[in-house]
C-alpha cells in the first residue's frame, strides 16, 4: 500500500458510491464504464484493499470503502476550495471553440466542467462541425480554438493520438456479409480516408452505402446492423461490438488530435482555455 492517493481516481470512486454504479459513475464524470473501472481498480492497487463488492446487476462498498468515503470527500472539497481560493486573476471575455461532434462528447465535458469552475467568467461558445469546415472558419477569425483530426491542412500542436476502432451491432453480425457495408462520415473526414485506405489495401470486397456528417448518425445507422463503421477510440458507445482481426476486418491507421489557435485569438480567456485542454487531454509521457 502506498499513501499517494489521486484526486481523479477519488473523484471517480465518489461518483461509484454516489451512484452504486459504474455505469451511473460513468455519467457523472463523462467518462466510459472501461475508464471508470480502470481507475476503481487503480486506486484499489494503491489501496491494497478492494473498495467495492461487484454483483450482477450492482456494486456495494466494502467495509474499506466505507472508510474511504467520508475522507474522499473531504479531499474533493478541498481541492474545490483551494483552487477558488487560487482564482486570484479575474480573467474574463468569450472563446468560440470549435470540434467535431465525437470530440465534443467525449473527450470536452470534463475539461469544460473544470474551465468553468476555474474561470466562471468566461464565456465559452462551442461550434461542432467536422474538422475540415472549421479550417475556413479559423481562416476567417470566427474560431479562436479548434480541436480538430490532423490533416493536410490543418496542423497545430499534437494532443494525443487516437486508436481508430472498426465498430458493429451486437445483435447483428454485419460483418459477415459480403461485400461488407461500410457507413462512413462525409468526405474530408480524416476517419473516413483512413476507412477506405484501410480496406482498399485489404482488397475485401466493400459497399460505402450509408454516410452521415454526424457522430451520432454513424451510430444509429450500425446500431441498425445495416453496416460496420470505424470510430475514434474515445467516442465508441458501450453498447456496440468492437471487431478486428478476427471478424476479418483490417488494421486502421489512428487519427491525431491536435489544437489550433485562430488568428488574433491572444487573449487570456483564449491562453487559459487552451492550456486547460491540454493539461487535461495530453498524456503523461511526452507526445512525440
Amino acid at each position: 500500500m502506498t499513501s499517494d492517493l489521486n484526486l481523479n481516481q477519488l473523484r471517480t470512486f465518489v461518483a461509484a458510491s454516489d451512484n452504486m454504479s459504474f455505469i451511473g459513475a460513468a455519467e457523472a464524470v463523462h467518462r466510459s464504464q472501461a475508464a471508470v473501472s480502470m481507475q476503481i481498480m487503480k486506486l484499489e492497487e494503491t489501496l491494497g484493499q478492494a473498495l467495492f463488492a461487484r454483483h450482477t446487476r450492482r456494486i456495494e462498498l466494502t467495509a474499506a470503502g466505507e472508510r474511504l468515503l467520508p475522507y474522499a470527500r473531504q479531499m474533493l472539497a478541498l481541492e474545490a476550495q483551494a483552487l477558488a481560493a487560487l482564482r486570484t486573476q479575474e480573467v474574463v471575455g468569450r472563446v468560440v471553440l470549435g470540434a467535431p461532434d465525437d470530440y465534443v462528447a467525449s473527450l470536452l465535458p470534463p475539461v469544460l466542467e473544470r474551465f468553468t469552475k476555474l474561470f466562471a467568467n468566461v464565456e465559452i461558445e462551442l461550434v461542432c462541425l467536422q474538422s475540415t469546415l472549421l479550417k475556413p472558419l479559423l481562416q476567417k477569425g470566427q474560431i479562436d480554438l479548434a480541436l480538430v483530426t490532423r490533416a493536410d491542412d490543418l496542423e497545430g500542436t499534437l494532443i494525443r493520438r487516437e486508436e481508430l476502432v472498426w465498430v458493429g451491432s451486437q445483435r447483428h453480425a454485419v460483418w459477415k456479409k459480403s461485400p461488407l457495408p461500410v457507413a462512413l462520415f462525409d468526405k474530408g473526414c480524416v476517419a473516413r480516408e483512413h476507412t477506405l485506405a484501410a480496406l482498399e489495401k485489404s482488397a475485401r470486397p466493400y459497399g460505402a452505402r450509408y454516410s452521415s456528417p454526424s457522430l451520432l448518425g454513424i451510430v444509429a445507422m450500425v446500431d441498425a446492423g445495416l453496416a460496420v463503421a470505424a470510430l475514434a477510440e474515445c467516442s465508441i458507445p458501450p453498447h456496440l461490438a468492437r471487431l478486428g482481426d478476427a471478424e476479418g476486418l483490417p488494421p486502421l491507421e489512428p487519427l491525431e488530435v491536435v489544437l489550433i489557435r485562430g488568428r488574433s485569438s491572444d487573449t487570456p480567456a483564449v491562453a487559459c482555455l487552451a492550456g486547460e485542454i491540454m493539461a487535461a487531454l495530453r498524456p503523461l509521457r511526452a507526445v512525440a
